[in-house]
């Protein structure tokens, strides 16, 4: 079970973390966790370049060491790297210090001061931990979560949700994995379509 949209009164508990951007321009922040893989990422920052859009990729460390080129391709179109851990660990089950060891590691790889909680769950002594850790750091959650890592959501249906919800100032969650791209691929497209032709634009986030 996940919401869509994220409820004001999460975002209130958890003021430290960084749900959405205060905007006076109709921008939208695209997001994208879990890469950097073959086919995926690629066709992703190629769909990307059609619109002019830029985005933020939040990377997991494993991946960065296995695609090195496809990591440097990201950087080179102008995107934005964030940290998603090294190993894409739950933070609700894991020691602090075993995740902020893996944090790092993916932080030698990467050298990002953005970082993205997997499942966008973690303690608040992690969130300690990693900012005591890494100075200037942002933790970035989202606004609007595309559910297009549900196998059982036709794409039809995660497009309208994506369309519904987002907003000037939306962080909006896609993810450039296998188990998302039959949705990706159908939903990312059309989206900025709709969006470009309401006068929107797509940044990165910034540290």
């Amino acid at each position: 079970m996940y919401l869509v949209k994220t409820p004001r009164l999460l975002k209130k508990l958890y003021p430290e973390l960084i749900w959405d951007v205060n905007q006076t321009t109709p921008c939208i922040y695209l997001t994208f966790d879990d890469g950097p893989i073959p086919i995926v990422t690629p066709a992703v920052l190629n769909i990307l370049k059609q619109y002019n859009a830029k985005a933020t990729f939040f990377c997991i460390g494993d991946n960065v060491r296995k695609h090195p080129d496809i990591f440097e391709a990201v950087k080179a179109d102008g995107h934005a790297i964030g940290n998603h851990t090294f190993n894409h660990l739950k933070g609700w089950k894991t020691e602090t210090q075993t995740y902020l060891d893996n944090f790092l590691k993916a932080d030698e790889l990467l050298d990002t001061t953005l970082f993205r909680p997997p499942y966008g769950r973690i303690k608040r002594a992690q969130i300690k931990a990693l900012k005591e850790a890494k100075p200037g750091l942002k933790i970035f959650m989202w606004d609007v979560l595309s559910g297009d890592f549900d196998i059982d959501l036709k794409p039809e249906d995660c497009l309208k949700g994506v369309l519904k919800y987002t907003e000037a100032g939306s962080m909006v969650v896609f993810h450039d994995s296998i188990k998302a791209f039959k949705r990706l691929e159908y939903v990312l497209p059309r989206a900025l379509e709709v969006w470009s032709k309401q006068g929107y634009s797509f940044g990165p986030l910034t540290p």
